[in-house]
């Protein structure tokens, strides 16, 4: 038996036919179908036919819109929506995607559907950062900063083991100095639950979640926060030869001198 090959075939087109075909038999010529949906059409070039599937043999094998959903996926890794739908219009959707013909993509899902959703473990959403304090001045205005990536971490139990945060320290030409913890967000396992295979899960996952915001440590006439002392304390510990990362890195003081100031230091114009 002879057969021909298309010259240049190309393997992204979609409406691409088989690359192989019998010059013996002749081929049905391709039908075109509009597809209606959502106030759009769409034209679409249909292949023949493969006799494979069937109304019939679908809606006898496969009785809810789940078993469905659950065989088109595992013939074509294609997931549909058809939960809800018409009883004949989710079995013809199914039977044109088992036969290779496109379909509206209003039905086509996202999700696997061998997910149960009711087995999922709920995930707390993500809280977002604390404001920053309305008090402080202007980006534009900051002097230094100093990044501090193994600070202690507030949550005690990640405290415990051992976990760092990532903490940021600013200061403004104003005097005032800010400190925000950046992060890391981590996920923590809450409560017990025994699921319908006798496994037993967390109940839900919390979010661990020390971010705080830029907030004020050190007030612009020189007073420290509650908050403020607690990290300068810290900071005081963390040495740098004979000083600490307070002094040093933290609390800086940057002075400019020119020719005149040095000549005369008791002119405060200058």
């Amino acid at each position: 038996m002879i057969k021909q090959t298309p010259n240049d075939p190309n393997p992204w087109d979609d409406d691409a036919t088989s690359s192989t075909q019998e010059v013996e038999k002749p081929v049905k010529p391709t039908k075109s179908k509009k597809v209606i949906g959502e106030g759009k059409t769409h034209q679409l070039i249909l292949q023949p036919l493969s006799t494979e599937f069937d109304l019939e043999g679908l809606m006898t094998d496969f009785p809810t819109a789940k078993e469905l959903e659950r065989f088109v996926y595992d013939q074509t890794n294609i997931v549909l929506n058809l939960k809800g739908r018409a009883n004949k219009l989710k079995y013809q959707i199914a039977m044109d995607v088992l036969n290779g013909l496109e379909v509206n993509p209003v039905y086509i899902g996202s999700e696997n559907p061998y997910v149960e959703k009711s087995e999922m473990i709920p995930i707390d959403p993500i809280k977002p950062t604390p404001e920053r304090d309305k008090s402080l001045p202007s980006h534009k205005d900051i002097q230094n900063t100093f990044y501090v990536p193994t600070f202690p971490h507030p949550d005690e139990e990640a405290r415990a083991q051992d976990k760092k945060c990532h903490m940021i320290f600013r200061k403004y030409k104003n005097g005032m100095i800010s400190y925000e913890i950046l992060g890391p967000l981590s996920q923590k396992p809450y409560g017990e639950k025994i699921d319908k295979y006798g496994r037993t899960r967390p109940e839900i996952i919390k979010w661990v979640d020390p971010r705080t915001g830029e907030q004020v440590a050190v007030r612009e006439d020189g007073t420290l926060t509650q908050q403020g002392k607690r990290l300068r304390a810290t900071m005081l510990t963390y040495r740098v030869n004979n000083s600490n990362q307070w002094d040093i890195w933290v609390d800086r003081e940057f002075v400019t001198l020119n020719s005149d100031i040095a000549n005369n230091p008791w002119d405060i114009s200058k």
